[in-house]
């Protein structure tokens, strides 16, 4: 850095002429180097003015080099202060005085040479008057560095003063580091209070950085330029200027160094708090220890009296059953008495009957009436047997049905006797998976509210896990009793039993049927479910929204725990709900931030959302930690909670969290949540660290963070939801920009093709549908038609008359020109069509309201522009034909519903589509797999194509057109195969990392 200071010089005339004197004085910068007094030099001027006394009649020119350095090693004098300890450098002086007299002629100079020229005024006589102003004028120059030194000596004054503010800082400094480093070694108990302290660190570093900055700039020399136009005072202000910069720069670094110790001070103060908090927590674990060895002293003989209290419960029940038959077989016994005494009024009458024919011989009546009135008495008489036996028939079934009763107490007895005198310890295979997913639940929650030891949970977890008959009888014998009598049955049950399975925790933005917005929720729900009735133990873990279906969760409670997490700098707490869902246990997290990041009244679709599923996926983490689960998976899904896969290596796993392999699958490329790379510090990741290319930095922008590229390059398995759209995103089209990453990491990448809940989707159990029906009774399809028609107001005029329908969101991914288009080539020919569905786009949205309300009138076509669950099912129980024209399809579930409610699918061949929709017409395809109509082009002539196509076929082969339903509703799209492929990689990956962790 060079610095310039001017001096300004007064003119001075003289009566003989223009005397012009110029100095110029310039000093460049050398580091380590001392200042020579520039008197020494004046001096050299002055005995050169004397000579010219002497010689008179001579005309004296005097050049110096243009270049002269003067250095000193030595001290500079008494003027300069003490200069031993701190040097000034200063080089490459250069002092220049040019004199020039105005008679007949002007001596110029134009270079930077430094002269001097005196002219006399007479040839061999001196001027006394000139050589008086140049004394003078050698005397003002005098003065004039006189000042400079002065100058120098104040300034050095000032510098020792910024040194020694600098070594007191670097003395506070010191303190600061000694104090941080014991910090330190107490913040590694409580890993939020290591955040601030990290940055305490950062802080000091550039306080650090600043401070040699401004060492570096105080060792500059200063360069100086004095024209003949400036004064020697304009240097000494600008030097007084940077002195106070100076000043200001350490007043600065005070307030931050004040600032550091009070942020000191909230972390002294914070660990005198979790200093208090453990010895509060070290008094309750002693009381609480004390309380379990009394609860044990009093519960020695308390399982022996269960288990007693538990056969004796279970033989009432018996017995209560046994004595409502005896009841059912009493009351049958009592209708038989009453029969019987029936019979015997009848045999009276019979008796008195015959006393009247005895009567009639006797009196001889005439023989045509008595003849006659002995044939009525007959029929009667007959007909009275009849009865009679009739009655002895039914007398005598219930009196065998009264014996059969009878022995079927007397064999229940005997087995309950028998019962009495073995235990059985076979799995309970007939209670519910929601039962097994409630216990579990339970066992969790005392866990986390420290109810039990985590060893204890660990066990009974397991026992769950397996079904293990003896926990469900202790459940069942004392579920009305108290929490605490209910964990002292359950925790008998302490043996380590054989790990059936693999424990997989799905963390998800949603789950069907509660939280669902597309086919992400379908996925979890029926892969969870899939892998539950395979032996595994799945879990889910959710945000918890505030538009969920409440009505959907069973057993929802609030647990008596609170999760504490990171996020922006601070300590957030979290409730944790429980819940099962479908018969899988679930987590829900309400977060309590000011921000109410799930209370906004939808799932996706605000500004925040990449601070909202960043913070829920750290507070997952953080529940699976603080809950000690040991999971061999965990899988996440999408964007949402992408961020998963980077927080676990960089931050859970050495946190303690490290039994499990991360698997990440992505739905659809087309959203993958980028933002601001600083935004990713909110979750507590390290932005330097993860915006590079080989990691979080998205290949578009250098200062965006991609999460589903984190999680391709982060996580040990890689899915998407199909094997053609897996081959589509490897290209620069399919792939959004992310085509190089999933090459690069191509041996986890892998496409499984998604199935469909054939529980939730079933015609022969799906209560939406006017008539229920299945693929070997296919009829009742024709009366759902016939229900549609009625409902949306088309005609029924004619029953062949083909109803297309389509059932989708109306976003462009989906094909919304060729919706569009299949409107009118429908009615064109001939057929109905039916369109149940509604897009986030504005202009799309508007567009589709007014075809709508072009056709509101029309007996052929109805557009309803919402989403509708029991129409929707009604819609696919009713078509003959469904469409799905989408551009691109990762999987798509519609079309597999479609065929399980024998709807034919007309499809473009593209991702998911092109792996579950073989065409009719295609020879390479074997003919038990062809079940509907595809095109490849996205335009109306190849969606023309294949819609004529099968309108032809439901028009002239009926016969083929009902086998083709009929092989559709047969195919299986269940989640069983699918289930197993994602088996067979989390497998390989639990096993691969074991044996890693054992070599």
């Amino acid at each position: 850095m060079e610095m310039k200071v001017s001096n300004c010089l007064p003119h001075q005339q003289w009566c003989t002429g223009a005397f012009v004197r110029q100095v110029n004085v310039r000093f460049y910068p050398l580091p380590c180097q001392r200042l020579l007094p520039a008197s020494g030099k004046m001096r050299q001027r002055r005995n050169f003015s004397l000579q010219n006394k002497r010689q008179q009649a001579k005309k004296i020119n005097i050049e110096r080099p243009p270049n002269v350095d003067l250095q000193s090693s030595d001290d500079v004098d008494s003027n300069t202060g003490n200069m031993s300890k701190q040097s000034l450098s200063s080089s490459n002086q250069e002092i220049s005085i040019k004199e020039n007299v105005d008679t007949s002629t002007v001596a110029e100079s134009s270079d930077e040479i430094s002269y001097l020229s005196v002219n006399s005024i007479e040839e061999g006589q001196p001027s006394s008057v000139h050589l008086q102003d140049l004394i003078g004028m050698i005397r003002n120059a005098e003065k004039n560095i006189h000042l400079l030194n002065e100058a120098r000596v104040r300034a050095l004054e000032d510098l020792q003063k910024i040194l020694g503010e600098k070594e007191d800082l670097h003395g506070e400094i010191n303190i600061l580091e000694k104090k941080l480093a014991e910090t330190d070694a107490r913040l590694r108990v409580a890993a939020q209070e290591k955040m601030h302290v990290e940055l305490l660190e950062d802080q000091l570093e550039k306080l650090k950085n600043e401070l040699s900055s401004s060492r570096s700039s105080d060792d500059n020399v200063l360069h100086v330029n004095n024209s003949v136009h400036l004064s020697h005072t304009d240097s000494v202000n600008s030097l007084g200027e940077e002195f106070d910069n100076l000043r200001k720069e350490n007043i600065l670094l005070k307030q931050d160094l004040q600032a550091v110790k009070s942020e000191l001070s909230n972390v002294k103060e914070t660990d005198e708090r979790i200093l208090m908090l453990e010895k509060e927590r070290s008094v309750l674990e002693s009381s609480i220890s004390e309380l379990e060895s009394k609860l044990a002293a009093s519960q020695e003989d308390i399982p022996e009296l269960s288990a007693l209290k538990s056969e004796c419960k279970s033989l009432y029940e018996k017995v209560e059953h046994l004595q409502e038959l005896l009841a059912k077989a009493t009351k049958q016994a009592d209708q038989a008495i009453s029969v019987l005494q029936q019979n015997q009024e009848l045999r009276k009458k019979v008796d008195r009957l015959e006393e009247s024919l005895e009567e009639a011989s006797i009196y001889k009546l005439s023989s045509e009436k008595l003849q006659q009135y002995n044939e009525q008495m007959q029929q009667k008489i007959k007909l009275l047997d009849e009865r009679l036996q009739r009655s002895d028939e039914e007398i005598q079934s219930y009196v065998q049905l009264y014996q059969d009763s009878v022995k079927e107490f007397q064999d229940t007895l005997d087995n309950l006797k028998e019962e009495t005198k073995k235990r059985v310890d076979e799995p309970v295979n007939d209670m519910p998976l929601e039962f097994w997913s409630r216990l579990l639940l339970m066992i969790d929650g005392w866990s986390m509210e420290k109810k039990i030891s985590k060893d204890d949970a660990k066990l009974l977890r397991e026992l769950v896990w397996k079904r293990d008959g003896r926990i469900c009888d202790a459940y069942m014998s004392c579920k009305e009793n108290n929490e605490r009598e209910i964990m002292a049955a359950f925790l008998r049950f302490t043996s380590s039993p054989t790990r059936p399975g693999l424990h997989v925790i799905h963390i998800a933005a949603e789950m069907a049927p509660v939280a669902k917005v597309g086919g992400l929720g379908d996925v979890v729900t029926g892969l969870g479910k899939a892998l539950q009735k395979k032996g595994h133990l799945v879990e889910i873990v959710l945000p918890k929204y505030d538009c969920m279906q409440y009505e959907s969760i069973k057993d929802m409670k609030v647990l008596d725990v609170v999760v504490e997490s990171y996020f922006d700098g601070r300590l957030y707490k979290n409730k944790i709900w429980t819940g099962t869902v479908e018969g899988l246990p679930v987590y829900f997290i309400e977060p309590q931030h000011p921000g109410k990041f799930f209370g906004r009244g939808q799932l996706y679709g605000e500004h925040d959302d990449f601070k909202r599923f960043s913070f829920f996926s750290r507070v997952a983490l953080e529940l699976l930690l603080q809950a000690e689960k040991r999971p061999d998976i965990i899988h996440c899904h999408d964007w949402q909670t992408a961020f998963v896969a980077p927080l676990y290596w960089d931050l859970y796993v050495p946190k303690g969290l490290d039994s499990a392999r991360i698997c990440f699958t992505c739905h659809n490329f087309e959203y993958q949540g980028t933002a601001p790379a600083s935004e990713l510090t909110s979750c507590g990741l390290d932005a330097y660290h993860l915006n590079r290319p080989d990691r979080m930095q998205d290949n578009s922008a250098n200062d965006r963070i991609n999460p589903v590229k984190g999680a391709i390059v982060f996580s040990n398995i890689v899915t998407t939801v199909s094997p053609t759209y897996a081959q589509e995103v490897r290209t620069s089209q399919g792939g959004k920009g992310l085509h190089a990453t999933i090459n690069s990491h191509s041996k986890k990448f892998a496409g499984i093709l998604n199935g469909i809940d054939t529980d939730a989707w079933n015609p022969a159990s799906d209560n939406f549908l006017k008539v229920q029906y299945s693929a070997s009774d296919i009829e009742g399809k024709l009366e759902n038609k016939e229900a549609l028609r009625r409902l949306l107001g088309l005609s029924s005029s004619e029953i062949r008359r083909p109803l297309v329908g389509c059932i989708t969101r109306l976003v462009p991914q989906k094909g919304v020109h060729l919706i569009r288009h299949a409107i009118y080539r429908t009615l064109e020919l001939g057929g109905q069509f039916v369109l149940l569905g509604s897009s986030p786009v504005p202009h799309i949205q508007r567009e589709f309201e007014e075809i709508g309300n072009r056709f509101q009138n029309h007996e052929n076509a109805r557009l309803v522009l919402k989403y509708d669950e029991a129409l929707s099912h009604l819609i696919y129980a009713a078509s003959d034909m469904l469409i799905i024209p989408s551009i691109f399809e990762p999987c798509g579930l519609t079309q597999m519903i479609a065929m399980r409610y024998g709807s034919i699918p007309i499809a473009r061949k593209t991702g998911g589509l092109n792996d579950s929709v073989f065409d009719v017409d295609d020879d390479t395809i074997p003919v038990q797999f062809r079940n509907g109509f595809t095109f490849v082009t996205a335009d109306e002539q190849g969606f023309n194509n294949a819609l004529e196509r099968a309108f032809n076929y439901y028009m002239n082969n009926a016969e083929t057109w009902k086998e083709l339903v009929h092989n559709d509703m047969s195919m299986d799209f269940s989640w069983d195969s699918s289930a197993s492929q994602y088996e067979e990689l989390y497998q390989k990956a639990v096993l691969k990392a074991r044996t890693a962790s054992r070599s």
